[in-house]
């Protein structure tokens, strides 16, 4: 069921299935994806009992600003306040965080700073909290090449590139991401639609500027970035998940993050899928789903 709430900057955009009554789980997505990843594993939620939430995130789909001098903002810091907003504005005090990729940082970050209103944590790709102060440190060079995308939207011609030829870039790097994944015409456009939105290219482009250093925050969200410079560790129970044909994470994924964790930790590989974990493996993520709901 599609429907609307008013949540902090944002009236946000979302699919909700399942009883008003039963545990509550959000699931986020992330660049360039939409809620359509979820399509697979929300029945399977919803047959176990779960109250399902997916928003579109700040620049996606039908999501829209309230106001025209909200910055348009891609940090990690302002996706956080957008899921704590959420949460706020449904009045769910505690509930299932799911995600990856954008929609697992948001996750981890809430996980990390506001515990009490996580019950549990499902990350595609580990610790997705960024170290902003180490992005200029380079990597092996095969991760560098995997990160192509992020260098070209640096430049006013990436900005230029994703602003025209958004459906065709998106496309390129969901088969690059996913090389296992045979995905037809009609599974992408329907998530396509979502990048039409008026604020995707700004969104996207401040994401990954800011990351690296490049462009300033807003300022409403500053005092968190200095809470997540210093890399909390998130105690919550956590399932990390790790597709083993991902093409855009660094070389072994998530495989030395469990120090960023506390006991309640456990990492899963799922041999030859790819970056969108969800729509590829949708019964491998609703389990881990489930699983740190029952922790």
């Amino acid at each position: 069921m599609f429907k609307r709430v008013k949540a902090g900057v944002l009236n946000v955009a979302y699919e909700h299935h399942g009883s008003p009554d039963s545990p509550p789980v959000i699931l986020l997505h992330g660049f360039p994806y939409d809620v359509h990843a979820y399509d697979e594993v929300t029945p399977l939620l919803v047959a176990a009992s779960c109250r399902v939430i997916a928003p579109y995130l700040r620049g996606y789909g039908p999501t829209r600003f309230l106001s025209d001098d909200t910055p348009r903002s891609g940090q990690q810091a302002v996706l956080a306040h957008d899921l704590l907003a959420l949460t706020d504005a449904l009045e769910l005090p505690e509930v299932v965080v799911a995600g990856y990729d954008w929609g697992g940082r948001a996750a981890c970050i809430v996980a990390a700073l506001w515990p009490e209103r996580v019950r549990g944590l499902v990350t595609g790709n580990g610790y997705n909290i960024q170290d902003i102060a180490a992005s200029a440190q380079p990597s092996a060079p095969e991760n560098e090449h995997r990160h192509w995308y992020q260098y070209y939207f640096h430049g006013e011609r990436g900005r230029a590139g994703l602003t025209r030829n958004r459906y065709a870039l998106c496309r390129l790097l969901w088969q690059q991401w996913s090389p296992n994944w045979r995905f037809d015409e009609a599974t992408y456009a329907r998530t396509a639609a979502s990048f039409d939105n008026a604020d995707f290219a700004d969104v996207v482009i401040h994401s990954y500027r800011h990351r690296f250093g490049l462009v300033t925050g807003d300022p409403s969200v500053e005092g968190v970035e200095r809470q997540l410079a210093a890399q909390p560790r998130i105690e919550v129970p956590t399932i990390a998940l790790d597709g083993d044909g991902d093409g855009v994470v660094p070389l072994g994924g998530c495989a030395n993050h469990a120090r960023f964790f506390g006991a309640a930790y456990e990492r899963r590989v799922i041999p030859l899928v790819g970056h969108n974990l969800p729509q590829e493996a949708p019964r491998e993520f609703a389990q881990a789903v489930l699983a740190v709901l029952h922790a």
